[in-house]
């Protein structure tokens, strides 16, 4: 298994669509499909009918998934957009950004 650029609890920021430039954290990741989920980013609203679970039904607001190549991890330092990569540091695979050089956490 390869390993992702952007992983759960990473913050990202939105390069485009309704919320361009908003920022948030990685709920999920869902690589098959290459799809996130970012926490308050891509609200849908869903119309539930009042079912045994759920007496209230109404109107139900959550996160969609996003497409991974619309979010860029944010960069601690200058906290900007920034690409990922992959470098073998201490023979250990790691992600780096490509700006600082900095080292990602995992």
């Amino acid at each position: 298994m390869s390993m992702a650029k952007i992983r759960k609890g990473d913050r990202v920021v939105v390069l485009a669509g309704k919320d361009k430039g908003r920022e948030g954290e990685v709920l999920r990741s869902m690589p098959k499909d290459g799809k996130v989920i970012v926490s308050g980013i891509n609200m849908i609203a869903r119309h539930t009918k009042p079912s045994q679970s759920d007496p209230e039904g109404g109107i139900k607001r959550r996160e969609a998934p996003i497409h991974v190549s619309n979010v860029a991890i944010k960069d601690p330092q200058t906290g900007k957009a920034a690409r990922v990569g992959f470098e073998v540091r201490d023979g250990k695979k790691v992600r780096v950004l490509k700006g600082s050089g900095e080292v990602l956490n995992g």
